[in-house]
């Protein structure tokens, strides 16, 4: 776990202690706190996995003509006693189709990894060695034929279909990996056991894939040298049908926000407005907390902005923090209602598309301004509804794509509003700028000194028409 300055105990402010490498305790609240995948959690979760019991699950299915198992499971029991490895072997079965044989080995299995292999003699035992060893640096490993180091020995029709099938999943699916339909995996069990896994096919092999990289966990690749059994027309087409045949659903999941590299990957956008509305978000932020030395981003999801500096990125999401892991910053699993850090540690808050997602609530702005030390910067961004221009974009956008982020907006603010709310709370507002004409983000200051508010306003003030709907009931706004 990368150190968290200012981490502290939500419940009582104080400080965490560290005990070992999955927990973090409070001993004034006696509270533990666990952390996952390296990030410290302070939001409940579902209860855990099953235990391990083994370090390594090897599920080899044997639905396959080609070697003996016997021989196969000789060599491969070798070869995990040359590593030291202590482990499982599970034999599946050909009496099913191998997306529920796959399933059915993944529910058995005990082990802290599983490994996934076909008892077909296509493959030499040693290369466990570079698939073991990466076991640390991703929660899936891929054997792969097509990386540098790798091979594939079959017949020139076969290979011609595999590299076919392989480049358009790839590019389909806009993933970075060359190898999609190896078998040959390695799988961290509490990750993949959590899947929500329907495919019955060789389609499974695509499914665990991007719901693995959709969690946020990382992919690695192996070089693999394989030797193709002999395979029948008929075979190779249903292997072909397969992969295709969950294409649909998997590219709409990896092309929806419930992917956790989503606002990563809308920087680079084949579609010319979303690639534009990154670029331009990421420019007027970076450029608002230029020379800020000690940052934290609330509600930091995958943007590219957590790593355009020395951060700490909070977010309730926690695959979008998996995969932020690349940049190098602190992460930390925390709601914006009760933020896990000490008073005044940031001289820069950035809080930017958050907002509009919460209800409207005194706690959201004030933990943003408790973090915040005096005289430091908010950079506070959300839609501007008092713009017709983004109304309509947001009323097209419901209609294009339903169930994306337009439904997720259940608060809208307006500028002239929220200004005078955050006015009302002692800030000042250095600056104003816009995302399309419709984003707009403030730039805030905190006063250096404490400030009396004699007539605070509530929070409902900084929306849309308050003031207004105020007004035409006759009650004052304030």
């Amino acid at each position: 776990m990368i150190a968290v300055p200012g981490l502290a105990c939500p419940a009582c402010r104080k400080e965490l202690r560290t005990d070992g490498e999955a927990t973090l305790s409070c001993d004034t609240c006696s509270v533990s706190y666990p952390v996952f995948d390296g990030i410290p959690s302070f939001v409940p979760l579902a209860p855990g996995g099953r235990p391990s019991r083994h370090q390594l699950s090897v599920l080899v299915s044997a639905r396959n003509d080609g070697a003996p198992l016997d021989r196969v499971l000789a060599a491969l029991r070798q070869e995990l006693r040359s590593l030291a490895i202590d482990h499982e072997l599970i034999v599946m079965d050909s009496g099913s189709t191998y997306g529920r044989t796959l399933r059915r080995g993944l529910e058995q299995a005990t082990g802290e990894y599983v490994l996934t292999l076909d008892a077909d003699g296509s493959h030499d035992p040693s290369f466990l060695h570079p698939i073991w060893a990466a076991r640390t640096d991703a929660e899936v490993v891929i054997a792969s034929r097509y990386v540098e180091g790798g091979s594939a020995d079959m017949p020139r029709a076969r290979r011609a279909l595999s590299r076919m099938l392989n480049r358009g999943l790839r590019r389909g699916l806009s993933l970075p990996y060359s190898d999609l339909s190896s078998g040959y995996r390695m799988y961290r069990r509490a990750a993949v056991e959590a899947l929500p896994l329907e495919a019955t096919g060789f389609d499974i092999l695509q499914e665990i894939l991007i719901r693995m990289v959709a969690e946020g966990y990382r992919v690695r690749e192996v070089p693999f040298r394989y030797q193709a059994p002999g395979r029948s027309r008929a075979w190779l087409a249903r292997f072909a049908v397969s992969n295709l045949k969950t294409f649909g659903a998997m590219w709409k999941l990896r092309n929806s926000i419930a992917s956790a590299d989503y606002d990563a990957r809308a920087y680079d956008s084949i579609i010319p407005l979303q690639r534009y509305w990154q670029r331009r978000r990421y420019q007027v932020i970076t450029t608002m907390a230029a020379g800020a030395q000690r940052v934290l981003d609330v509600g930091c999801g995958s943007s590219r902005i957590i790593g355009s500096g020395r951060m700490v990125a909070l977010d309730i999401v926690l695959a979008k923090l998996r995969y932020a892991r690349r940049y190098g910053n602190p992460l930390v699993h925390g709601s914006i209602f009760d933020l896990p850090f000490k008073d005044a540690t940031f001289d820069c808050v950035i809080c930017s598309e958050v907002v509009e997602h919460v209800p409207a609530d005194e706690r959201v702005f004030s933990e943003l301004d408790r973090v915040l030390e005096p005289g430091g910067r908010l950079i506070l961004g959300t839609p501007d509804y008092d713009r017709w221009r983004w109304r309509a974009l947001e009323w097209l956008y419901g209609r294009l794509a339903p169930g994306g982020y337009a439904d997720e907006h259940i608060t809208h603010y307006g500028r002239t509003n929220l200004g005078a709310y955050l006015t009302a709370r002692g800030m000042t507002v250095d600056a104003v700028d816009y995302v399309a004409g419709s984003e707009m983000v403030f730039s805030l200051r905190k006063s250096a000194a404490p400030v009396a508010v004699v007539s605070p306003l509530p929070v409902a003030a900084g929306l849309r028409g308050a003031r207004k709907e105020a007004v035409a009931s006759g009650e004052p706004a304030s």
